[in-house]
């Protein structure tokens, strides 16, 4: 089977675990750890093939994939240091509202450089390199840019895995134009493996299902990436509330109202770098009215944990493409994404995108 073509728009930290796991899996074939699903639709992790990437960092503008994912200011952990591949190089992207001004006030290690470079035309260049998936990284809050980047999609007839909060395939719009185009998108919000939100929605469920109710909740999060950096700008940070919070509010039979519900990032500490520290409180009540607190601390590496389900919505995207099915993928976004078109439990999700793998 001939790989599967891939465009990168955000050669950040998340974009480096994801080609670095490419050559991991693709040295390790045997070994499943980490991994979701060793094969979709017969195409392995390894069977990945980066074709095109975009950014607009001055640092990685020019360089070839397999050099500007270690470039500054990632800090994601390098498991996968020496590359099969150099990748193709790295074309300036359109800036638009992809660069938070106060990321200039940082030092030069944490901060983006805007390179000075002219932007390329984004639907030529997938046209031009045969891309087949569009892998959108985005900084939160590039709402202009991203919804640029899949218009570049449509014009180019190719399928988008949107990891971003910019609501693309939960954007009825949006939907029907992917569908009207006969390309699939998976969308909108990666989750992690076992992140935050996947821990939080389970636990608000298990609440539920176990006969107690939720009376209130937080969860905060401290980071030292630039996804942390960028989000110190309140107005980029607002798409991501929304995001994570509806996203565990849907696992509730009956919806907390705002003020008894606190999701969303709560600090950038430098020496975190990708490290990413979860604080997850629950109150509630249960038999007899007895109260109920749980309080739990989840530490992940964020961006390794992002990428195993990346690796999976992209060959779920191709299977799309396969199987001529356009508009947004339900099962497959429900069970990677925070903010699909349509939610559902996790067991129902799981089961719906096992049943789409196998062509039920």
């Amino acid at each position: 089977m001939a790989n599967i073509r891939i465009a990168i728009a955000g050669v950040g930290n998340c974009a480096s675990s994801l080609v670095q796991g490419v050559d991991y899996y693709a040295g390790n074939q045997q070994g499943v750890a980490g991994l979701m699903h060793p094969d979709i639709g017969g195409w392995r992790p390894h069977d990945l093939d980066f074709v095109a990437a975009f950014d607009v960092d001055s640092r990685k503008v020019g360089r070839p994939l397999a050099e500007a994912i270690f470039a500054p200011p990632n800090c994601s952990r390098v498991f996968q240091e020496k590359l099969s591949r150099p990748g193709p190089v790295v074309e300036m992207g359109p800036v638009l509202d992809g660069f938070a001004e106060h990321m200039d006030e940082f030092d030069e290690d944490e901060a983006f450089r805007l390179s000075d470079a002219d932007p390329v035309d984004v639907a030529a260049r997938l046209r031009d390199s045969g891309a087949e998936v569009l892998v959108c990284y985005l900084p939160v809050g590039s709402e202009q840019a991203v919804r640029h980047y899949a218009e570049a999609c449509l014009q180019a007839g190719v399928a988008m895995v949107n990891c971003v909060p910019v609501f693309i395939a939960s954007n009825p719009e949006w939907a029907e134009r992917f569908r009207q185009a006969g390309l699939p998108i998976v969308g909108d919000d990666i989750k992690s493996q076992v992140g935050a939100t996947i821990v939080h929605r389970n636990l608000a469920r298990l609440f539920n299902d176990r006969g107690y109710s939720v009376d209130r909740t937080y969860q905060l999060n401290t980071g030292g990436n630039t996804d942390f950096l960028n989000m110190r700008a309140l107005d980029r940070l607002q798409s991501k509330k929304r995001s994570k919070t509806g996203s565990v509010q849907s696992q509730l039979d009956v919806p907390l109202e705002a003020a008894q519900i606190h999701i969303g990032p709560s600090d950038y500490v430098p020496w975190q770098d990708d490290n990413k520290v979860a604080f997850i409180r629950m109150e509630g009540t249960g038999f007899g009215g007895a109260p109920i607190e749980l309080e739990l601390r989840l530490s992940v590496q964020d961006s390794p944990n992002s990428a195993g389900v990346v690796i999976d919505a992209v060959r779920c995207a191709k299977l799309g493409l396969e199987r001529a099915e356009g508009g947004p993928l339900a099962a497959p976004s429900a069970y990677y994404m925070k903010t699909p078109p349509q939610q559902m439990r996790d067991e129902a999700a799981r089961a719906g995108c096992e049943a789409f793998i196998a062509g039920d």
